[in-house]
């Protein structure tokens, strides 16, 4: 493949990776059994202030994107591209798709909302264009700090999960299954969506990011 057609690929993958994420997430609040650690605080400020979440999402990702400049992380197009277009995503996702009250529903949604969240994460980070906010935010105290990965996202997304909680925000089985399944789903589509780099190697894991992260917008 050209160096043309590989851009053009990993930009078509960026975009469309961000558009199913926001959307996977607004499956997760449609089914209502339990959201992803971070929509948990978005839900939660949205109760709060009455914008919605999709909004909330992008202010925060804004907030969260000026912490790296202690952190000395550097932006990419896609974590740019990441604040407004997932949460853009997930309000035009809620616009469209009706309420549902049945569990029989809420079921299938939930467990289809984190497949296609799966998805969006191998399309977005084989892109590489770059972390989301929150999780170059992990990477960023993760360097600072020298504590592990792990440690610094588990820190961080149980403080996230805790606030969102007490704002208002959904958590539930949903929650639990996510974090479990995330993981898996999201190597086994970094490994589908690969994009092969001109020295024909892989482009799975990019430049400078620890192994050790599964990265998520």
């Amino acid at each position: 493949m050209s160096t043309k057609g590989r851009l053009g690929r990993r930009l078509i993958q960026l975009y469309v990776g961000l558009v199913l994420y926001g959307a996977s997430s607004a499956l997760l609040v449609e089914a209502g059994l339990g959201l992803e650690p971070w929509n948990v605080l978005h839900q939660g400020l949205s109760e709060l202030t009455g914008l919605t979440i999709g909004v909330v999402s992008i202010v925060v990702g804004a907030a969260v994107l000026l912490l790296w400049i202690p952190l000395r992380q550097r932006p990419g197009l896609g974590t740019v591209s990441n604040v407004f277009v997932v949460g853009l995503a997930m309000d035009g996702t809620l616009a469209v798709v009706p309420e549902v009250h049945s569990l029989a529903v809420r079921i299938p949604l939930l467990l289809a909302g984190i497949l296609l969240n799966g998805v969006a994460t191998g399309l977005y980070i084989s892109a590489r264009f770059g972390p989301g906010p929150r999780d170059g935010l992990m990477t960023g105290l993760h360097r600072r700090t020298g504590r592990s990965i792990r440690l610094m996202r588990t820190a961080v997304e149980v403080a996230v999960v805790a606030t969102g909680f007490a704002l208002g925000g959904t958590v539930g089985v949903g929650t639990v299954l996510y974090a479990v399944s995330i993981g898996p789903l999201a190597q086994l589509f970094l490994r589908v969506f690969d994009v092969p780099s001109a020295s024909g190697g892989s482009t799975v894991v990019a430049a400078g990011q620890p192994r050790g992260a599964i990265l998520r917008p």
